[in-house]
């Protein structure tokens, strides 16, 4: 589109004036302000267009970029967020900023010099180049008290567009809404329980999922809804449905199968990506099937282990999160290795939920990044 030409140039501020005009107001509060804003934005395109330098090829992000700056210049002269006078206590709201994107020079100048103009004070970060892949990844740990937390995402967005970034911005002292499955084993779900209810899993358990009864009474004991609902060959697809019925109306952020022993649909899968986790034990050679202890045994395996990892349509090969292992030897009888293996089980999904639901895991394709 030549800008030089006045039609043109009507039609892109026909097209895209609503569009700015709503986001400023959104971010001002104040449709007058928010007029003249916008006014002031395409005067000034009228200006670059109409002159001897020509405008940027991608003229929409020049123009988010320029209505960007104009929107925080009113902001930065009006009062602070949260403040309702200079002698009132100000609140300090704490958040987790996750990011990823190609890597370049200044990102992390960039990230940190954008919360410093908005109030933020950084408490954490890390980072991390893969060089491999030419990926960027990001995690920041910041307390803002001059933006809500709708405005702070509002200009993550124009602040992030030109980068390409993936990011994620989450209220630290929000617990993370939670639903687990589990089937006939509970230790890793009692695991779970009393850690979140000892206060060190940052969660919100919503609900308790399972296709046998045997822990109605392990949930009561903890205040936790539980739903029974049997998976037979012929109700597979019914029964998956009724589970994301509860996973959504309870808002779940995060789904945990504490030795859910049913293979999950792909659709289901797709649903939950990147939001659902799942434990299974480690060995090497690998023992599928049932009473995987007593193959390990009778092949007298040397170490046993656990692997938490992502949900993914491929069957236990979703994206590491977290695995350890423990030494085992001929003596050991199989009760002695399903011992050990279960305590390493609870330990390993507890650190991955853990780190899951502080925002410290990122995806990087079939990997991820974890900032412990």
């Amino acid at each position: 589109m030549d800008l030089g030409n006045r039609a043109a140039f009507k039609t892109l501020q026909g097209l895209t004036a609503g569009v700015l005009l709503a986001t400023v107001a959104q971010v001002l509060q104040d449709r007058s302000a928010a007029e003249d804003v916008v006014q002031g934005v395409f005067a000034q395109l009228w200006q670059t267009a109409s002159g001897t330098t020509a405008p940027p090829a991608r003229t929409l992000t020049w123009l988010c970029v320029v209505t960007r700056n104009r929107a925080l210049d009113h902001l930065h002269r009006a009062p602070a967020a949260g403040r309702c006078c200079d002698n009132c206590p100000t609140m300090n709201p704490s958040y987790v900023l996750t990011l990823s994107c190609q890597d370049r020079t200044g990102i992390v100048h960039a990230v940190s010099g954008f919360l410093l103009e908005r109030g933020g004070n950084i408490e954490e970060a890390a980072q991390y180049n893969d060089h491999a892949t030419g990926l960027f990844f990001m995690r920041v740990q910041f307390t803002c008290a001059q933006l809500t937390p709708d405005d702070l995402r509002l200009q993550l967005q124009l602040f992030a567009e030109p980068f390409g970034m993936q990011w994620g911005l989450h209220p630290l002292a929000a617990p993370m809404k939670t639903v687990i499955f589990v089937s006939k084993e509970g230790h890793c779900l009692n695991d779970l329980l009393f850690r979140w209810k000892s206060g060190l899993l940052r969660l919100d358990i919503r609900a308790i999922v399972s296709n046998h009864r045997d822990f109605y009474q392990l949930a009561a004991s903890y205040n936790v809804p539980f739903h029974h609902i049997a998976v037979g060959k012929d109700s597979k697809a019914q029964a998956e449905e009724r589970q994301l019925e509860i996973i959504r109306s309870e808002g779940a952020d995060l789904v945990v199968l504490a030795r859910y022993m049913q293979i999950l649909s792909d659709r289901l899968c797709r649903e939950l990506s990147g939001k659902a986790i799942n434990i299974h034990h480690s060995f090497l050679p690998s023992f599928k099937g049932a009473k995987p202890y007593y193959q390990a045994h009778d092949r007298g395996v040397k170490l046993i282990g656990a692997t938490a990892h992502y949900v993914t349509a491929d069957l236990d090969e979703g994206p590491i999160i977290e695995q350890d292992v423990a030494r085992v030897d001929h003596t050991d009888t199989v009760e002695d290795l399903t011992s050990v293996g279960r305590d390493t089980e609870s330990q390993v999904l507890a650190r991955a939920v853990k780190w899951h639901s502080e925002h410290r895991v990122l995806l990087n394709g079939h990997k991820t990044v974890v900032f412990k």
